[in-house]
């Protein structure tokens, strides 16, 4: 579905197969670390997935990627030039970035270091 049509069933949807993924992930004993990366801009929504997986024999470690809103809107722009999205995105971007910063989760700021970087500094923070 290009683009995604936002509504209460696409939502229900989208959580419900994301959620049955992560259980199978999770079940399965030939993988020890799952890294799950998602657009959640509202604790509300962390929640709601984390309260449908079967945690009981999991480690949980919570990350937000965040950057300036400077790099933020930098980055959209690069997508919007390239055909990758359209140009509302930033319109709702910038002010959901805030969002991230009262998250209950451990901040990794992106704004001047590569994805490469913050996945090293997400396996050391993991490691500890």
């Amino acid at each position: 579905m290009s683009p995604f049509i936002v509504t209460d069933e696409t939502k229900k949807m989208v959580l419900d197969n994301i959620t049955h993924l992560l259980n199978n992930f999770i079940s399965c004993s030939e993988y020890k670390n799952i890294i799950f990366c998602w657009v959640m801009h509202e604790e509300s929504i962390f929640d709601d997935v984390l309260s449908r997986l079967n945690k009981d024999d999991c480690m949980l470690h919570k990350f937000s990627i965040v950057c300036s809103e400077q790099t933020l809107i930098s980055r959209i722009t690069k997508d919007i030039n390239q055909g990758i999205r359209k140009n509302d995105v930033i319109e709702r971007s910038v002010p959901r970035s805030n969002n991230y910063f009262q998250m209950d989760t451990r901040k990794i700021d992106v704004s001047y270091i590569s994805a490469k970087e913050a996945a090293e500094i997400i396996y050391k923070l993991i490691a500890e």
